[in-house]
């Protein structure tokens, strides 16, 4: 028997999940336009630990969300994720958020394009099968009319910037899931579990989050 604690903090998703052998016992998250993960992560991660009436002793193995997503976001994320691995003595176990974000999905047909905003018309994106086999490496890309537009599949889109592409990605087989906006830890569960049967983890004290872009501070505005 496995206690994976999932923590998903790349989006404006704060979410928290505990999963026994690759199944969600109990899920708590908020999408806050606030980006309130600071607040509200150790909240979670205690209320799911207590509600489900173990102790955090009781953890196998913590997995976190790897990215790409928010700087800030990854990085409260992962701190948590290695405090308590750091902790315990358990390991830690990275998952690509893009796929926890297309299994979400559920359809027989076609490619699921998980997209997350990386402002303008920039997104983070990957192309997956509908079994969640990878077809395309994760790429930060500009969308534009071109974007996609050799695929002879179906192509199901689904992230926080659906609304922002829809007026430039217009064929006729181009599905938009609005529904599903943002990646959960609720998905997560089933992709740590697999990992950890195969100790597929990470090194705690190296690990970083997969940023794909730099990380830029912008100059104050002369007055």
């Amino acid at each position: 028997m496995s206690y994976i604690l999932n923590i998903e903090t790349a989006t404006k998703n704060c979410s928290v999940a505990l999963a026994k052998d690759g199944k969600t016992v109990l899920c708590k998250e908020i999408a806050d336009e606030g980006y309130s993960h600071a607040e509200r992560l150790h909240v979670f991660i205690d209320e799911v630990i207590r509600e489900a009436g173990i102790e955090m002793k009781d953890l196998t193995a913590v997995a976190v969300s790897q990215g790409p997503g928010s700087y800030t976001g990854l990085r409260i994320g992962v701190s948590a994720a290695k405090g308590i691995c750091y902790a315990l003595n358990i390991p830690l176990i990275a998952v690509d958020t893009l796929l926890a974000l297309a299994s979400k999905v559920s359809v027989t047909d076609g490619l699921i394009v998980p997209m997350l905003d990386a402002r303008r018309m920039e997104v983070y994106s990957a192309v997956f099968s509908a079994a969640l086999e990878r077809k395309r490496e994760t790429l930060a890309e500009i969308i534009d009319e071109n974007s996609f537009a050799d695929t002879q599949e179906k192509i199901y889109f689904i992230g926080d910037c659906n609304e922002k592409c829809k007026s430039v990605l217009t064929k006729d087989d181009f599905v938009f899931l609005d529904e599903i906006k943002y990646p959960s830890a609720n998905e997560m569960s089933a992709l740590s579990f697999d990992k950890y049967k195969k100790s597929d983890t990470v090194d705690v004290a190296y690990f970083e989050p997969y940023y794909l872009k730099d990380f830029l501070i912008a100059s104050p505005k002369k007055q």
